[in-house]
């Protein structure tokens, strides 16, 4: 991945959102050190649907009994 120092990064914003738009990731370093990673932002995300899960999460009928190894804590 690519590192670029945070004032390259400022004179070359536009050359490197650009860069982003077509897929490339950088990190941006402060005084060496990485302290942020740039990416393409994900407006492809499908949109959350509730209860999209029932019927997929099954609890045991045991779920809350006590467990054995724990009996002589009780």
């Amino acid at each position: 991945m690519t590192q670029i120092a945070l004032g390259d990064a400022q004179q070359r914003l536009p050359e490197l959102v650009d860069a982003v738009a077509r897929g490339e990731e950088f990190v941006i370093t402060l005084e060496g050190k990485p302290v942020a990673k740039v990416s393409a932002a994900d407006a492809d995300r499908p949109a959350r649907r509730f209860g999209s899960a029932r019927g997929k999460i099954i609890l045991a009928d045991d779920f809350n009994a006590p467990l054995a190894d724990f009996a002589d804590y009780m």
